[in-house]
């Protein structure tokens, strides 16, 4: 089966040969085309800032750059491929001559969704999508139904997290070739694995971004960001960089058969027009070729507007099909490790009732002020909607990499709170999110890792060190030159999974609690999840630190939680019907006697209708 995204822009190898170029280019009045070094070929201007160029001998695998009347050579903004990183030039790709071998595959309802958050760079030894492959078999095993991937964009060097990606069509290099990527996808669609990838549409990199020279309009000064004119999806032209992202949604999604998108951080788009490109985006997922498969809009979303995620009276989607709610993480975390500095002060006072609200509600704050964000009010209301509406998380790549030292939950929480917020997360209604090595403990740490030019290295090694310095932990100097240099290979080094560690102790044991876990929601949680709207939540909390919190699921049965996440022993009265799980130390003597240990967890599934 062969798959090609047809776009307005880039290039584009014709069914009768040759090759079409074309560049969105307002802001100058000439381009050439240079193919393989050779002699420039003028571009034919055409109506709205587009040059054009059909080239008859031209064929896949030729390198082309683009000339600016100052002499600039540049690579394509919509190239699928640069084999020599992003100032090098681009490649012609047949997208047709890969052929699929995945043509019966239809994705996988969301209500089955186990997420599995991986950097393809330090998942394994080999640091690439081949090397990725080796371990799909693993995570079928584990219990994942979908791999996560965060960006693979093109980006300057050979190391980043991917989020500083300024080619968004082109799969980088160091990872493979675009007909690599497509192999990772086809072999997890084979063992029934979805296949999502991280796409960031709220700015370019830092480095080796060429569109000021050429499309000053792509970016619209009106709206200031942290990574200066926001990208202009509302002002003068911005009909073409709309299109130049939605094309970048079908494309991910047709041409490489991706079963959804996770969209970063869309709280930091500007855009004042409506349709919102967000709500575009959305149309964009339902126009999708071939639609009868599943395909999944995830969101990042730091203002919880619940508006993205709305489903209609029968529960179809309208837009997003889900976000990460990184409200759960930080109550998961400041029960887990008593911190409340940072963003955790909005967290601090009460976690275990805001942790009751998100598994009950989705968002902890609808509307509430922030303490941290001085007094602004975030979020909107959110318990209309239905749990598979939330990704639940102890860990993902910000909550860890945004520590100085890259800690992971398990190397600041005990073992046996580790054990109980695990046991709430892998059972909860919502799809819960793993990150990498989490399910054996792993000892590797997650640090910000990069590869740019020297200056803006040196640049970004300082601006990552004075960005603690805020913290009292950090407030000597001589303990901010501690903090690991992002650009420094043994950073990423230090960062790449060891996986003979799930062969040993402690990390054997852990690894076998999250099969446990997720084997028991394969059998009793997931077949009674469809059709389960809200799920009519009912929260107690027979203490400050103890949920009860029973749901209706789609075939009428309640799942119970009673979860003691404190340290002291607490009274609570055990809840009816079968019981599918109980934490070390928790025997059904001690449940019947309604005491609960300190960091003890019970799940119950009772198909009547008692509470």
């Amino acid at each position: 089966m062969k798959r090609q995204h047809s776009m307005p822009f880039g290039a584009e190898p014709l069914t009768g040969g040759g090759v079409r170029f074309r560049l969105w280019a307002p802001g100058v009045d000439a381009v050439g085309l240079q193919l393989d070094g050779a002699a420039e070929l003028p571009m034919s201007a055409a109506a709205g800032g587009w040059f054009e160029l059909t080239v008859a001998e031209a064929r896949a695998g030729n390198r082309y750059l683009f000339r600016l009347p100052d002499g600039l050579l540049v690579p394509d903004p919509a190239s699928r491929f640069n084999p020599d990183d992003v100032h090098g030039a681009s490649e012609v790709v047949d997208a047709a001559a890969f052929d699929w071998p995945d043509g019966e595959w239809r994705g996988r309802p969301w209500e089955e969704a186990v997420l599995y958050e991986l950097h393809i760079g330090s998942f394994t030894a080999a640091g690439d999508f081949t090397g990725a492959i080796d371990r799909l078999d693993y995570l079928v095993e584990l219990g994942v139904t979908a791999l996560e991937i965060m960006p693979v964009a093109d980006f300057p060097g050979g190391r980043n997290w991917g989020y500083d990606g300024v080619l968004p069509f082109a799969p980088d290099a160091a990872y493979g070739r675009p007909e690599d990527f497509k192999r990772l996808i086809a072999a997890a669609h084979e063992r029934g694995l979805m296949v999502l990838l991280d796409v960031v549409y709220n700015h370019f990199g830092p480095e080796g971004n060429y569109l000021h020279a050429y499309a000053p309009d792509f970016f619209n000064p009106r709206h200031e960001t942290p990574w200066g004119a926001a990208i202009n999806f509302d002002g003068e032209g911005s009909r073409a960089v709309r299109d130049f992202f939605v094309h970048n949604v079908l494309y991910w999604l047709e041409e490489f058969h991706l079963d959804g998108l996770r969209l970063d951080a869309i709280h930091a788009i500007c855009d004042d027009s409506s349709p919102d490109i967000v709500e575009e985006l959305a149309a964009a997922f339902k126009a999708v070729p071939g639609r009868a498969r599943h395909v999944h809009m995830v969101l990042e979303n730091e203002r919880n507007q619940a508006r993205y995620l709305t489903r209609d009276d029968f529960g179809r989607l309208l837009q997003g099909t889900a976000q990460w709610n990184d409200d759960i993480h930080h109550c998961f975390h400041v029960l887990a490790t008593g911190e409340t500095d940072g963003y955790y002060i909005d967290y601090a006072a009460e976690p275990a009732r805001l942790l009751g609200r998100c598994l009950s509600e989705g968002f902890a704050y609808q509307g509430e002020a922030s303490t941290f964000a001085n007094g602004e009010r975030r979020g909107e209301v959110s318990a209309q909607l239905p749990p598979a509406a939330f990704i639940n998380f102890l860990q993902n790549h910000d909550q860890i990499g945004n520590r100085a030292f890259g800690e992971r939950l398990s190397h600041l929480a005990s073992p046996v709170a580790m054990e109980a917020v695990t046991a709430v997360l892998l059972l909860a209604p919502q799809p819960p999110l793993l990150f990498m090595g989490e399910e054996f403990a792993t000892s590797q740490p997650f640090l910000f890792f990069c590869e740019f030019g020297p200056e803006l290295a040196r640049l970004v090694t300082e601006g990552r060190r004075r960005e603690f310095s805020r913290f009292a932990r950090f407030a000597d100097p001589a303990v901010r030159e501690s903090i690991p240099d992002p650009n420094a290979r043994e950073t990423f080094d230090a960062c790449v999974l060891d996986w003979s560690a799930i062969e040993r102790a402690p990390h054997r044991a852990t690894l076998e609690l999250y099969r446990k876990l997720l084997a028991l929601r394969w059998q009793w949680i997931v077949p009674r999840l469809a059709g389960m709207g809200n799920g009519d939540p009912q929260l107690t909390m027979p203490s400050a630190r103890t949920l009860a919190i029973d749901w209706r699921l789609g075939d009428g049965s309640r799942l119970k939680l009673l979860a003691n996440l404190g340290e002291d022993p607490v009274d609570a009265t055990p809840p009816t019907g079968q019981l599918l799980y109980a934490s070390a130390g928790l025997d059904a003597a001690a449940l019947a006697s309604g005491r609960l240990p300190p960091w003890s967890v019970a799940w119950h599934l009772d198909s009547g209708d008692s509470r």
